[in-house]
């Protein structure tokens, strides 16, 4: 995945009320919205917008997704659509009152199905929440990984009322237009207030505003500013509409007839537009929020009138008192007309005081404009896929399944078969359908060969046999007889796109040929495998990747289980083994028994290439070189309680304990089981059969995520595991590694005569994973390498 200056974060989605729906929160989202779009693009921001009334709003082509506030299913609904596009991070808007359920309770089924980051906005928090707030307040925290709050009392009270972690908090202002400190007389003849002092308030109106305080001081101010006009912009709240009509709206008219100051208040009874509400903005010469209530936590009026560099005078909530500090506005009591009238005179009267609070107010505010705020949330989701990656969550998408005594799945062909034609095995798939895009290529086809055979070894089912004639014509059409190399990357239209693959891909077009020798079951296979393969064995000798040394190895073995007399054959494997067990001599160590600096992929296929070659050669420090390495690795990624956590892709594991947590590969999980299975059988130690079994367990929920890989449905395997759960593709690779995987476990079931109940796979106990000792203890050993790993040598 590409990183940025976010980090990982490629797409977001924006979970709130939005525009043109009449709510602030709405207006808010919005802007958020268009910040963060000019960061990620368009395509890449998503809304989704909650209704609440049936028939929705005419939103624009911003929202991707409709929830109706009361409908349970929607919220399940727009989760799955995030998961299958596999968004980054979701953005969710919080206020009591705009989700459904007994407080708001939906909310909670959309985050518990969310596989990405959470982070969500509080836009209201309350000191005195009912038992059912505080329950939904609780849960609403534990299932986000992040809460932003808007001012810093905010984070006390999620501290001290809610028991929220100071790490889980986030302070980000609220957002505000990014608009230039001009005199008031610039913008005033768009309005008809030319020659007028402005005072302005604007919102959607409703009781708690306080608007009656500011009228009431009108009086007071006419006497001495002849020419101030009081302006009220906004609609009437919609809710307040539905309950109470124009009530509230009335009573202030009757209030401005009364006291006789019809010239000097205006209303405008709308919901005005952004550009038009920047010009008011501008207009206004003193802002004012009367609110009546003290436990407002924020006011994204207020912020605004700051960010224009307005002189504003505010009753004292919680916000404005954060907000105005260090003179950057004035304050006055709840309901106090008296006192805001003679603090709307002195500031109209002094000049130089008035100008100084405006400049203050807009320089403090210069952080907060939306293109700032919106990078700000991109940072914050950046650090939290990190630190998902670091600390992953289970996914209750694909949450392991927990029937009692359910035993493994019976091998499936169905997607296997899906996703081969007559030419051979598709790369890729786009979720469980073949993407022809891709092609083919011969590693995809060496692993189809191979699972082919061993399901024919374990079955005896015929069908499965011209899958493997196909997979081996597609090797030998790969085998370039020029150069005696493995092509590796194929078209759809059958156009080789490389002459010469890779060395691991040649030796592992050895490996599944060696293994198509030892179990063919007709001759006219045995013939045609046993012919390629020794054709592309000597080329062996020439290759420097350990890993193709090692699968080849592996070939040579299963190839001389049907021709152990083969002096070529066995000539090449002493080689080659003494090159992979020379390169462990050289670089391992007993804190680091590995014979490089970087822990990769499919990594087990060293150790078990040296397992097989230790017996085979008489050799027994090769096969106790290659049985220790191998329990490290299982130490590494194998945790006491049967957890299979495995090496990332994004970084990998290096000597100096630097380790990736994520992507994890299903290929490593089949090597490790692969090469316990031959570590039983060389020894007879069943620990290495539990040791496979709990590896085995990853594709079904022993991992990381608790996130069940293995798609019950198709047949395949998802391609992997990220820190927000499994990718939802099934390509060729994963579904090989899960087939190969599984088929290896159930021989041992038959080699061994052992039955597995599938629930010692998905919560693995112990008694599974206690203190074996593997191997007879040695310097180097379990013991040893345990020791120093909990002193700080585990990456």
């Amino acid at each position: 995945m590409k990183q940025t200056e976010f980090g990982q974060v490629q797409t977001a989605a924006l979970v709130g009320t939005y525009v043109p729906r009449q709510c602030g929160i709405a207006t808010f989202t919005k802007d958020l919205r268009d910040g963060i779009a000019a960061e990620l693009g368009e395509r890449e921001t998503l809304v989704l917008a909650l209704d609440d009334r049936p028939q929705g709003y005419r939103y624009p082509g911003d929202v991707r997704f409709e929830i109706q506030a009361s409908q349970p299913q929607d919220y399940r609904a727009a989760a799955d659509m995030l998961n299958i596009n596999q968004v980054d991070v979701a953005i969710i808007q919080h206020e009591f009152g705009i989700y459904g359920g007994p407080d708001g309770r939906h909310v909670l089924e959309f985050i518990r199905r969310l596989r990405m980051p959470v982070i969500t906005t509080m836009h209201t928090l309350l000191t005195q929440p009912t038992p059912g707030q505080a329950a939904v307040m609780r849960e609403l925290a534990s299932g986000s990984d992040r809460l932003v709050v808007m001012s810093r009392y905010g984070e006390s009270i999620l501290r001290d009322v809610y028991g929220v972690e100071t790490c889980k908090i986030a302070h980000v202002p609220h957002g505000i237009p990014d608009v230039p400190f001009v005199d008031p007389n610039f913008h005033k003849d768009q309005f008809g207030l030319e020659g007028r002092t402005v005072m302005l308030t604007f919102g959607l109106l409703s009781p708690n505003k306080g608007i009656e305080t500011a009228i009431r001081a009108m009086p007071q101010i006419i006497k001495r500013h002849r020419d101030v006009v009081y302006v009220v912009l906004g609609a009437t709240h919609p809710h307040i509409l539905k309950r109470h009509g124009s009530e509230y709206r009335d009573s202030l008219e009757r209030l401005v007839d009364q006291l006789g100051v019809r010239d000097h208040v205006a209303f405008h009874n709308r919901f005005v537009t952004l550009e038009e509400l920047c010009g008011y903005i501008g207009a206004a010469d003193i802002y004012i929020t009367p609110y009546l209530s003290k436990a407002q936590i924020v006011s994204g009026t207020l912020a605004y009138a700051l960010g224009a560099g307005k002189a504003t005078i505010s009753t004292p909530y919680w916000y404005a008192e954060e907000m105005l500090s260090d003179d950057k506005g004035r304050l006055f009591p709840f309901g106090d007309s008296e006192e805001l009238a003679r603090t709307v005179n002195h500031l109209l009267e002094d000049d130089t005081s008035r100008n100084a609070i405006r400049k203050k107010a807009y320089l403090a505010c210069r952080p907060m404009v939306w293109q700032e705020v919106a990078r700000s949330y991109l940072h914050l989701a950046g650090d939290v896929l990190r630190r998902r990656a670091e600390h992953p969550r289970p996914v209750f998408y694909f949450r392991a399944r927990t029937e009692p005594n359910a035993s493994l799945p019976e091998p499936s062909l169905a997607h296997i078969r899906r996703m081969t034609d007559p030419t051979g095995i598709y790369q890729h798939a786009i979720y469980a359908v073949p993407d022809w895009r891709h092609g083919y290529c011969t590693d995809d086809n060496s692993r189809a060969l191979a699972a082919a055979l061993m399901h024919y070894d374990l079955h005896g089912d015929d069908s499965v046999l011209p899958l493997a004639d196909s997979y081996l014509a597609f090797l030998h059409y790969a085998f370039n007889h020029e150069s005696r190399r493995f092509r590796n990357f194929m078209s759809f239209d059958r156009r080789w796109l490389d002459e010469v693959g890779s060395e691991d891909v040649h030796g592992r077009a050895l490996w599944a040929l060696g293994l198509a020798t030892a179990l063919a079951p007709n001759d006219a296979l045995l013939s045609f495998s046993t012919r390629l393969f020794n054709e592309g064995l000597e080329t062996a000798t020439s290759f420097d990747a350990p890993r193709a040394w090692a699968f080849s190895l592996v070939g040579i073995h299963a190839y001389l289980r049907r021709f152990q007399g083969d002096t070529s054959a066995r000539r090449i494997r002493e080689v080659l083994a003494g090159r992979l067990y020379a390169l462990f001599q050289e670089n391992a160590t007993a804190e680091w028994p590995w014979c490089e600096d970087l822990v990769t992929y499919a990594n087990a296929k060293l150790p078990h290439a040296l397992i097989l070659c230790g017996r085979s050669l008489s050799n027994e420090e090769m096969l106790q070189q290659g049985l220790r390495s191998l329990e490290w690795l299982l130490n590494l990624q194998v945790s006491r309680d049967g957890t299979v956590s495995l090496i990332g892709n994004r970084g990998w594991l290096a000597r100096s304990g630097q380790r990736a947590r994520f992507d994890q590969q299903p290929i490593e999980v089949m090597s490790l089981v692969e090469a316990c299975a031959e570590a039983y059988r060389v020894t007879g130690q069943e620990c290495w059969t539990s040791r496979a079994r709990q590896c085995l367990g990853w594709f079904l929920g022993s991992n990381d995520t608790k996130s069940v890989l293995y798609d019950y449905h198709t047949g395949g395997c998802r391609d992997g595991l990220h820190a927000d759960g499994p990718n939802l593709n099934e390509g060729a690779e994963s579904t090989l590694a899960w087939l190969i995987a599984l088929v290896t476990v159930r021989s041992l079931e038959r080699e061994a005569d052992l039955s597995m109940p599938r629930d010692s796979l998905v919560a693995a106990t112990a008694e599974n994973t206690g203190d074996v000792k593997l191997t007879p203890p040695s310097p180097g050993g379990h013991a040893d390498t345990e020791a120093r790993m909990e002193r700080g040598g585990r990456p």
